[in-house]
Parts: C-alpha cells; structure tokens; sequence
C-alpha cells in the first residue's frame, strides 16, 4: 500500500486532531503517501481531497475540532453517491482509507468496502462512548470534564439558594457522559436511556435528601432519558414534590464537544490513530481499532454497530450508594 485517505466524519470529538496527526506522521515515518478527505462522505464524493505532509499536522494536538471538518452525507447512502465516491479515491490513487468517527461513520464504511474492497480501518471518535470494541472513544474524556466543571459551577449557586437543579449532558442513546460525570459531581442521581428510573423514584430521592435536611439537589439527565428531556423531567417532577420547591434547568448541549482535549484524549487518540494506520498496513480491512484493558485490538465492523456496551451496573449502584 502506497496512498492512503484519512478523514473525519458524524459529530466532531476533542482529539480528532490528535488523531489525524498520528495518522499523517504515521504514513510519513512508514514511507506512505497520505491524503486529508475534507468533509467526510461528501467530500469524498466531491473530490475534496488534498495531499497532507508532516507540517500539515504541526500545532494541532491541542486544537478541539477536527482540521478536515465534518459532515453527514445522505449522497452516500445511496449507490450513486457511493460509486462517484469510488471513482474519485481511484482517481487519486487511494488504496485504503482510516475513517474517524463513530456508528454512522462505520456503517458507510463497512458497506463502502462491500462494494468496493477498498480495506478501511476505523479509529473511534465520538464523545458518546458508545462503541463496542473499545473502553473509552476519543473526546469522551474530555466531554466528562467539560460537564463536570459545569455540574461544579452550578453546584455552587444550588448550594447559595437551595435549588434543585436538572442538568441535562449529550447522550441520545447513551448514559455514560451521564454516569461519569454525576458520580464525579456529587449528583444524587442520574437518568441514562439504559436503565428505566421512574419518576417516582426522583421524587423519593428528592424526599429522602430533604428528610436528611439536604436543601440543594443536582440530578444528571442523559438527553436520551426515557422520561424525556431534562426539562420534561423537571415539569413533571415539579408537579409531584412541593410547589414551592426551587428548581431550575441547566441544559449543557454542544459545550461538551469543542474545548481543548485533555491529555488523556490526546493520547488516546494518538494511539488509536496510529493503531488504525499500521493495522491498515498490516492488511486489516473493515474493522475498528480500540484499546480494551490496555491492548489495541482490532474488532470488526459489524460487530462495533451491532453488539451493544453496556454501563457497569456498579456505576449505577455507586451513584445510589454515593447519594446517600
């Protein structure tokens, strides 16, 4: 293999940076040519490419984001935008491609190399964690931390005022932002789409804390909650506890993806990013690297999409205990 693409796609994660520099410098050191894809999928499809060198990835290991930019493609879903994505990688002489991202990203890979056999080997990126085939994903350590000095700040003012604060943090599908950064926060409780909490339940903690003469309360919802939004949560909850309560609503959105990444993601993603181009070079197609108790293990597409990752039911319990 002499000409590799790398490129970044779905929702962007602190450390993608990291992670395309460990892929170019990576390519550099083993002799291989390697082209930056602009834009994910539509780029590809569009031709957006660009060949990248040592210095195109000088001062960006510290940089949130992703220098290659990012995009959803509906083009590529379809067999046209897939063909003219084809045609433009052998146009270029692109023999394999690192894609960085996360389900989306491998799905469209996964059936891109289908079709076409170009070998591709993902590096996961997304703040969600939500990954099987890796214990942490790039950007998820870094998005813990920016919700936790949030969960800190506000703990502060419920604190002053004895409120009762809802925080929502990102999580559609998944609870871990949600787990990590609540038992990190001192939360008395957290709602994650994985486990049914039923409102009920929020109104004995609530009840319990006070019984207890705690006067302020920080409950951690993920936004994929069954019960609904943070601020779905709190109406409903509101109803059911003393009108006169003080509760406010902190919804921490898309501040959880940008910022600096910390060194742990840095890392990370370093590792993975240089994991995922010598596994390519190694002859691994349609697969994921990931680090499972310290080892980098590559596992296949199919399976990271497909096999669900559980929360640690002792995370959950610990935040029940912690509460107390």
């Amino acid at each position: 293999m002499k000409r590799i693409g790398v490129f970044t796609s779905g929702g962007d994660a602190p450390g993608m940076n990291a992670c395309i520099r460990a892929v170019v410098r990576g390519a550099v050191y083993h002799g291989i040519e390697v082209y930056g894809i602009r834009r994910g999928y539509s780029g590809m499809i569009a031709g957006d490419v660009y060949k990248m060198e040592s210095h195109s990835v000088s001062n960006i290991v510290q940089r949130g984001g992703t220098i290659l930019k990012s995009a959803r493609s509906k083009e590529f879903m379809t067999p046209e935008g897939r063909k003219k994505a084809y045609d433009q990688l052998n146009e270029h002489g692109i023999e394999g491609l690192v894609a960085i991202g996360g389900n989306g990203t491998f799905t469209g890979a996964m059936i891109f190399g289908n079709e076409y056999g170009i070998p591709t080997v993902g590096a996961p990126g997304t703040i969600d964690n939500d990954l099987y085939g890796t214990d942490y994903t790039i950007g998820f350590d870094t998005a813990v931390n920016t919700a936790l000095d949030a969960i800190d700040r506000i703990r502060d003012t419920a604190s002053s005022h004895d409120r009762i604060f809802f925080i929502e943090v990102m999580g559609r599908d998944s609870g871990y932002i949600a787990v990590q950064s609540g038992i990190a926060g001192g939360a008395e409780l957290v709602m994650v789409p994985e486990v049914l909490t039923p409102l009920s339940e929020v109104v004995e903690t609530l009840k319990q804390g006070w019984s207890r003469s705690k006067s302020s309360s920080i409950i951690v919802v993920a936004e994929g909650d069954e019960a609904g939004s943070a601020v779905e949560v709190a109406e409903k909850i509101k109803s059911q506890v003393d009108e006169n309560a003080d509760i406010r609503v902190t919804t921490l959105g898309h501040t959880q993806r940008g910022g600096s990444p910390s060194a742990y993601d840095r890392i990370l993603a370093s590792r993975l990013g240089l994991g995922a181009l010598e596994g390519l070079i190694g002859g691994q197609k349609n697969v994921m690297a990931g680090i499972i108790n310290n080892d980098l293990v590559y596992t296949p597409f199919e399976d990271t999409i497909r096999l669900p990752k559980p929360i640690s039911d002792d995370l959950l319990r610990m935040v029940k205990i912690l509460s107390v």
